[in-house]
Formats: C-alpha cells, sequence, structure tokens
C-alpha cells in the first residue's frame, strides 16, 4: 500500500505476526529511528495523515491490538493487561531497540502499562489522551460512560468539530461496520469493569524512568486537564502539553501539530 503525504510518497506494509495463538495484524511504514504506536478504541487507519507524516522520520511500527481491526481475540484474553504482554512481545519479536512508544486513549493506557513492566527496550514515551487510571472520588466516574451514549453525545466529546466526524453508516461496507461493532465490543470487554482503569497502575507509574511527553487536547471532552495533570503528576519528570483546537485525538484532528511535538521532543 502507498499514500502521498505532501510530496513524497510512504509505502505502507500491511502483514500478520503471530505471537502465541494472536494472529496480529501489523501496519509497517517509513524509515529511521523506530516509534511503536499503539492505537485507541477506534483502531488504526494506516491511511490517516499522521501516519503518512511521522514515517518522513521514523520507522512506525503499528499493530493492532487483539481484537481490534482483524486481529484475533483469544477465548482467554479479557483485560488490558492481556493486551499489554501481546505488545511487549511483538516488540521483543521484531527486535525493536530505542522505541519512541505512543499510545492514545486506550493505547495510552497499554503504553504507560508497558513501560512499568519492562522499559528495556524504550528510549522515551508519548501518552495521548491516556485512560487507565482512577483519581477521582469512588463513586464518581473520571471517564464519561462512553457506553451509556448516543454516537452524537459522544462525538460532541471526542471531536473539536463534530461534523467533521459524522458517518454515513448506510454508506460504509460490510467490514467496516463489522470493525466498528468489535472494536467497540472488545473495548467494553477489556475496559467495563472496573471502568477504564486499573486500579493498580497509579501505583505503578512511578516506575516509569523513561522521558515522557503526555499530550492532551485542549477540547478533550472525555480526558479533563484535572485528570491528564494527575496523569502526569504520577511519573517522574513527565511534561503535559496541551494541543489547542483538537479534543480527544489530537493525532487525527491537529496532525501537523501533533506530529511537530513529537519529532521535537524525541529530537529528530
Amino acid at each position: 500500500m502507498s499514500v502521498t503525504a505532501g510530496a513524497e510518497t510512504c509505502a505502507i506494509t500491511s502483514s500478520r505476526l503471530q505471537i502465541g495463538d494472536v494472529d496480529l495484524e501489523l501496519h509497517r511504514a517509513g524509515k529511521g529511528p523506530t516509534l511503536m504506536f499503539l492505537h485507541g478504541a477506534g483502531g488504526f487507519d494506516p491511511a490517516a495523515p499522521f501516519v503518512q507524516m511521522l514515517a518522513r522520520d521514523f520507522d512506525v511500527v503499528a499493530p493492532a491490538h487483539p481484537g481490534f481491526g482483524s486481529s484475533s481475540l483469544p477465548f482467554w484474553m479479557d483485560s488490558v493487561d492481556d493486551l499489554v504482554h501481546v505488545q511487549l512481545a511483538v516488540m521483543e519479536r521484531l527486535d525493536l531497540r530505542d522505541v519512541t512508544l505512543v499510545g492514545a486513549s486506550l493505547g495510552g493506557w497499554i503504553a504507560a502499562d508497558l513501560a512499568t513492566k519492562n522499559q528495556s527496550r524504550l528510549s522515551r514515551i508519548v501518552l495521548v489522551s491516556p485512560v487507565g487510571i482512577k483519581v477521582g472520588p469512588r463513586d464518581k466516574l473520571d471517564i464519561p460512560d462512553v457506553f451509556a451514549m448516543s454516537h452524537a453525545d459522544l462525538d460532541a466529546l471526542m471531536v473539536a468539530d463534530p461534523a467533521k466526524r459524522k458517518r454515513d453508516y448506510a454508506a460504509m461496507s460490510d467490514d467496516a461496520l463489522r470493525t466498528l461493532a468489535r472494536n467497540r465490543e472488545t473495548l467494553a470487554l477489556v475496559a467495563w469493569e472496573p471502568y477504564m482503569h486499573n486500579p493498580k497502575l497509579k501505583h505503578r507509574l512511578g516506575a516509569i524512568a523513561r522521558p515522557t511527553l503526555l499530550l492532551r487536547g485542549a477540547k478533550d471532552g472525555l480526558v479533563s486537564a484535572d485528570y491528564a495533570s494527575a496523569y502526569a503528576g504520577l511519573i517522574p519528570g513527565a511534561t503535559l502539553e496541551t494541543v489547542p483546537d483538537a479534543a480527544h485525538a489530537p493525532h487525527m484532528e491537529r496532525p501537523e501539530d501533533f506530529v511537530a511535538r513529537v519529532k521535537r521532543f524525541a529530537h529528530v
């Protein structure tokens, strides 16, 4: 597969990777220092502009988590912890070194948890609107219940301009609709109870000893400014930056700004 980024054409390879009994969808593009991208609950789109932009300066490695996209989901997998161990195995199998690990939303949770388990292959970490911890009172959700609202209400929280997110479901292929439903089903499986967090993770974030950048869109209706600040405060030396005119997915809404921040942080 090839996509055009400005005046440059970037070849994106899509392949399969077997990790134990998991058959993973894997995308790779570009040359340079390794950047591993862990997608959020919406899955990974290899044609997204930010991928093209990153591939100009990085070797971008983007596996789809088990249960997302076309990656298989063994019957015994039912937690984010399971997904973390698969992504650790991906890094080992591909022998990725000095990795800039970038995780968005659910992928940010996976990235943060991964870094508490094994940092030996990481050089630095970028968490984009991450979830995964509980910092507020027990009787109040830190992250709004995405399963209890309409698509329109969710879009209003997810993107700075909801009009740009409107989808014509009637025009989508059966495969695309099936993937959307499967992604949502897997999210419910791994993040429903306890809702959008691992109670132990916030106590483990202090073990992260790699430079860490946390990015949050200024208009994010899911990850609040207080939540993002608390998250960054639990990681030694972490820096928190706010991306203007973006909500929960600044890498999708403001790709140029996002890529510039990642490159600056990675000294590329």
